[in-house]
């Protein structure tokens, strides 16, 4: 659990973060969300320590971040940025090795860290392991800056608007990445972005930022539903509500149970939008559903998307 309290940071007499206060359980997928300047890659790092608060605490599983070793606070935290930050005379390897040699790890326990990591991000250690940055696409490189972020097994992942230089397909398919290592690991990540489609895809909360004040916490549903001051509404944006509200809301929750249908099927866990996608592509008005087993548990229909 992440516990902010009360916390301010000042630039040059401007409260760039003012009195926040804001918990986030374990487990979660937090975005800070909000626009330019509005105090979220600076709550980020107040977090890490990478910059200390004017005012306030911060908490890490009811610790204070302010008297821990910073050893023992790096071995808790991951933390990804958007240019990934790769040694580039180093091999990839050796990248996702940093924090664990530091920490002192045998080698063969590094070793299979590495090999662990670049499976989970699907990339062949046998291929990739020893090549170096400049041989990598952007979004390897970047899928690359995560894992030696989750090297040495924090409970706590920091990301700093991570996919933000990469081209739109490579992004969603980072997206996508993240939200299968999340769900995989149970990891709390906090994630940081301007992008509300973003926010609304990998979040399990979203805290919105105005000014360095916390405008709204809320879990993506409750946000457009319930959104709580005009600035939120009209940051989340009106238009296109609906297909935003497609996007978070899960095929689960519209399922026909018991019934059939041709095709290739979709995943209970994917979410209406990724339905309405589909059945636009495939010309079709009902698909078949399958649990997390592969097992065909019913159908979801048009009408189910607008019910």
């Amino acid at each position: 659990m992440i516990e902010i309290a009360g916390v301010s940071k000042i630039y040059d007499g401007r409260s760039v973060v003012d009195d926040l206060s804001l918990t986030i359980p374990d487990g979660a997928f937090c975005v800070l969300l909000g626009p330019s300047g509005c105090g979220k890659s600076t709550t980020l790092r107040m977090i890490n320590r990478l910059i200390a608060a004017d005012a306030g605490t911060i908490r890490i599983d009811g610790e204070d971040i302010a008297v821990l070793p910073e050893a023992a606070l790096r071995r808790r935290v991951g933390y990804a940025i958007q240019s990934t930050g790769l040694f580039p005379h180093w091999r990839v390897e050796d990248n996702i090795a940093t924090v664990p040699r530091l920490l002192g790890w045998p080698r063969q326990r590094i070793g299979d860290r590495v090999t662990e990591l670049l499976e989970l991000f699907r990339l062949a250690p046998d291929t990739y392991r020893r090549k170096y940055p400049h041989e990598l696409s952007g979004g390897e490189q970047q899928r690359v800056g995560v894992a030696r972020a989750l090297a040495a097994d924090p409970a706590l992942l920091l990301m700093d608007e991570p996919f933000a230089a990469v081209d739109p397909v490579t992004r969603d398919a980072l997206q996508a990445e993240l939200a299968h290592i999340h769900q995989a690991t149970g990891k709390t990540i906090v994630f940081v972005t301007h992008d509300i489609d973003e926010a609304l895809r990998l979040a399990t909360d979203i805290a919105i930022l105005d000014r360095g004040r916390l405008a709204q916490f809320a879990t993506p549903l409750d946000l457009l539903e319930n959104p709580a001051s005009n600035f939120v509404r009209d940051f989340v944006g009106t238009q296109g509500i609906g297909l935003k509200l497609l996007s978070v809301r899960k095929v689960r929750e519209r399922l026909r149970p018991c019934q059939t249908a041709e095709g290739e099927p979709i995943a209970a866990d994917a979410s209406l939008r990724d339905a309405l996608s589909l059945m636009t592509a495939r010309g079709v008005s009902v698909l078949p559903v399958t649990d997390e087993g592969g097992r065909v548990v019913g159908t979801i229909s048009l009408e189910d998307l607008v019910r």
